[in-house]
């Protein structure tokens, strides 16, 4: 279970690291921790702290993350003083993808990551971005690499769809492009409908919550009402996002 080090070990990328033995663990321990005993490994090993693997002859060998989870729950009883049941339970935080709390360089207890803004999904900014893009029919087909069968097949679907003017504009593109990388996956226009119809839907119910506020007049200061469209928008995609990511992870 690798266990973050403040100074991970440096490992040759042509070569796996090579295992320790209890004696070389001794010896890299010792600088930082003298009290450290091979009696006292054993006794970590023993209340299910450290798991290091046996060989054919039956004597103990350590990875380089054996050896950093050994820092870890030795640093966390000499300057945080926790017993063993709270060490093993911030191991147990840490192999179940918990992350240490920023802190002072000791262990300290994991926290569920903070999580940060996912550079693949779109946000309200690009979401309400406008583009002068204006494309015809053929000059979508070619740029998005589709037959004029499948250019039919997805305007028949509604996936596809022009402008007031008869143009199609930066998203319309972004639409053929994905329909014909899908094409190559087997997937034809009629299987995508769902799509069309599940964003119909989710712009439905986004143009009811925010219908009110569109409706609202002018505030004490003058200021009209931000539009909150594009932001509430961004969070349905980023939910159908994480939703498909849960359901891959469950099968």
């Amino acid at each position: 279970m690798p266990v973050p080090p403040s100074n991970p070990p440096r490992v040759s990328p042509t070569a796996a690291p090579r295992p320790l033995a209890i004696g070389a663990v001794l010896a890299a321990l010792e600088p930082d921790f003298p009290d450290i005993s091979i009696s006292k490994i054993r006794f970590l090993e023993a209340e299910g702290l450290i798991t290091p693997a046996r060989t054919e002859s039956g004597y103990r060998t350590f990875s380089p993350d054996d050896l950093e989870r050994l820092r870890y729950i030795l640093t966390a009883q000499r300057d945080r003083f926790w017993p063993l049941k709270v060490i093993r339970d911030a191991l147990d935080k840490l192999e179940r993808g918990l992350e240490p709390a920023p802190g002072d360089g000791a262990p300290s207890r994991p926290q569920v990551p903070a999580g940060g803004a996912d550079p693949d999904l779109p946000t309200a900014s690009d979401l309400s971005r406008r583009s002068n893009l204006r494309l015809t029919g053929v000059e979508l087909r070619d740029a998005a690499g589709l037959d004029q069968p499948t250019f039919e097949a997805l305007s028949t679907y509604g996936l596809l769809r022009p402008d007031s003017s008869g143009y199609y504009g930066d998203a319309a593109l972004g639409v053929a492009r994905a329909a014909g990388a899908l094409a190559a996956y087997g997937i034809e226009p009629r299987h995508l409908r769902p799509f069309r119809t599940a964003a119909d839907r989710e712009i439905g119910l986004v143009q009811q919550v925010v219908s009110p506020i569109r409706g609202r007049s002018r505030g004490r200061d003058g200021a009209v009402p931000r539009d909150p469209t594009p932001q509430i928008l961004a969070k349905c995609i980023a939910l159908h996002t994480a939703l498909v990511r849960a359901g891959l992870a469950a099968d």
